[in-house]
């Protein structure tokens, strides 16, 4: 579909929107981001999932990569709160290993593959540099982190400081942390870190369709009237 064409049906179905939703979608788009993404790699807990895809939408982190290696990537609507509504959902799945093709995905996209997880070569998380690029963040798994396949692939790693007992942080609470972090450093110091306005365009086409009641059939009739 042509810049025009989505202009034109954007306008007519926004006509189904109250004021205050319309109102809603321009302020929030303008703060959404791709210059940061999230990776999940092969979740098993619905509650860190879901907690995760929350604080992603809350922080204006757009879109979010799914690899499903042994687990299937599920949902707890109770803490998602319908998060996954407003974000952008990449899935990578089909092989006994979809790590590999995932990372090479947002590779050719431009991203610096980014660790999460204690290294040898690790930095913390207020020592990684955001101009240089976008960042794509990688966790793993609740009980084992990433797997080595993907700290093989990654091109940087970064860590939390902790100053207690406990070894480690859960995992929705590692992604809420170093989201909140970056995309603040990113918005002070990042040129052009905002959607584009036909990306911004075509999220508000996705979250009208989304709350408009059988959108696919009023949008068909719509296109063929033009």
């Amino acid at each position: 579909m042509d810049l025009k064409t989505k202009l034109a049906l954007y306008q007519y179905l926004s006509g189904f929107l109250t004021e205050n939703k319309k109102i809603k979608f321009e302020e929030i788009v303008r703060r959404r981001t791709r210059y940061l993404t999230v990776v999940l790699e092969d979740l098993y807990q619905p509650h860190n999932a879901s907690a995760v895809l929350r604080s992603c939408d809350c922080l204006g982190v757009q879109d979010v990569h799914i690899i499903e290696n042994q687990n299937v990537y599920e949902l707890n609507p109770d803490i998602a709160l319908g998060a996954s509504k407003w974000l952008t959902m990449i899935m990578h799945r089909g092989k006994e290993n979809n790590t590999p093709d995932a990372i090479q995905t947002l590779r050719s996209r431009g991203y610096r593959i980014v660790a999460t997880t204690p290294h040898k070569n690790d930095i913390t998380l207020q020592e990684l540099p955001v101009g240089e690029g976008p960042i794509a963040l990688v966790f793993g798994t609740e009980l084992r982190g990433l797997t080595e396949n993907a700290l093989d692939l990654a091109d940087e790693f970064v860590k939390i400081p902790m100053y207690g007992f406990t070894e480690s942080f859960n995992i929705s609470v590692s992604a809420g942390i170093s989201l909140f972090y970056l995309t603040e450093k990113i918005r002070n110091l990042v040129p052009g870190w905002q959607l584009t306005d036909e990306e911004q365009l075509d999220l508000k086409l996705s979250w009208t369709r989304s709350v408009i009641k059988m959108s696919d059939l009023i949008e068909k009739d719509f296109l063929a009237k033009m």
